[in-house]
């Protein structure tokens, strides 16, 4: 009785192995996702977007906010590796200071995705999804040009500042330079005068991409440099900082019939830019739909799981201080109040009238 009990047990636990290995190799891929802060509406919608995107294809997800705090998205991914991740789709915090566990994701056969921020300085970054950023800046510069008639030879001068994203995250760059090559022939030829002086990343860059340090430097540059002259333009390369800034200038006694706002850039068309707009406050932001930028990399995700070609349409422009990484570049168009409505509801219906005040 003894040896049948020990082969029943024996033949118990070898049917338990058996059930277990066949529901890991059973098990849906998993992939791992980490976004760089839940404090932005943009980045949640990103991450919601992209698992439910994941999770309908049959993929399991694990999401992470790094919440702004480097070290903390580098253990987020370590963990992920550690459970075992299939793909890793990562927008870093900082692009440059994910080396060491980008390397340890190589060695576990793990490949990675950079999500709208490039991974900088590392040989290990497969693809990249973004929109094409330089046109960011393009469009947004342009809008100003022609909003203040200089496109139609109108001479001014007229007084711009400039503001630029964080110096940690490659896209910054990419904004400021699309920007510069439309607004820089304007300076050069007095028709845009930056009263500050306050020209390049190195001066006008926004650590972290943080309202409150944008609008406390457009509080200085109020105070130091237009108590006796008026902000005609602000270059603002997202809808955060655009925010904060507008702060700045209604505290300064801008938005009144004595001294309207200047005109005004921003990006990401989130909830509160796109109330501001319809109030007449900011005067436009760049709107790109965050969930066909999700859907770009779930394509990849797919191609790369079931081995296939993975889609890119650009090889030669992201290079990431080491290789260029081959990227798919996703369309942007603007937004302002003149067709808010139709872009952003009517034709996309990334969000309904009923979320806004409308007057």
């Amino acid at each position: 009785m003894k040896k049948l009990s020990l082969l029943a047990l024996l033949l118990v636990s070898v049917l338990i192995l058996g059930a277990c290995g066949r529901n890991q190799e059973d098990e849906a891929p998993l992939i791992g996702i980490a976004m760089p802060t839940s404090s932005s509406l943009r980045w949640i919608d990103d991450g919601d977007s992209t698992v439910e995107q994941l999770e309908a294809l049959g993929f399991r997800t694990i999401l992470q906010y790094g919440e702004d705090v480097v070290a903390d998205q580098v253990a987020q991914i370590q963990n992920m590796i550690v459970q075992g991740v299939d793909v890793l789709v990562i927008a870093s915090i900082d692009g440059g200071a994910l080396t060491g566990v980008l390397a340890e994701a190589r060695a576990a056969g793990i490949p990675v995705i950079a999500y709208d921020r490039l991974i900088m300085g590392s040989p290990y970054v497969d693809f990249y999804t973004t929109f094409d950023n330089f046109q960011v800046g393009v469009i947004q510069a342009t809008y100003i040009v022609e909003y203040l008639g200089l496109h139609q030879g109108a001479q001014g001068p007229y007084n711009i500042e400039l503001f630029g994203g964080s110096p940690d995250d490659n896209n910054a760059f990419f904004f400021y330079d699309g920007a510069m090559s439309v607004l820089q022939p304007h300076i050069d030829a007095g028709r845009l005068v930056v009263r500050s002086g306050q020209v390049g990343m190195a001066a006008a860059g926004t650590l972290g991409w943080q309202a409150e340090r944008a609008q406390s430097r457009m509080e200085d540059l109020l105070v130091a440099y237009y108590a006796d002259a008026r902000v005609d333009a602000v270059l603002s390369p997202y809808d955060g900082l655009s925010l904060g800034i507008i702060s700045a200038l209604r505290g300064a006694g801008y938005g009144t019939a004595a001294q309207p706002w200047p005109v005004i850039s921003g990006q990401d068309a989130v909830r509160p830019a796109v109330q501001s707009i319809i109030n007449g406050e900011l005067t436009m932001t760049v709107f790109k739909d965050t969930r066909n930028l999700a859907a770009a990399t779930v394509r990849m995700v797919e191609a790369i799981i079931n081995g296939t070609a993975v889609p890119v349409n650009d090889t030669t422009t992201y290079n990431n201080g080491i290789m260029y990484v081959p990227t798919y570049l996703l369309p942007i168009q603007y937004v302002d109040l003149n067709n808010w409505m139709q872009v952003l509801v009517t034709d996309s219906g990334f969000y309904s009238a009923d979320e806004f005040d409308i007057p």
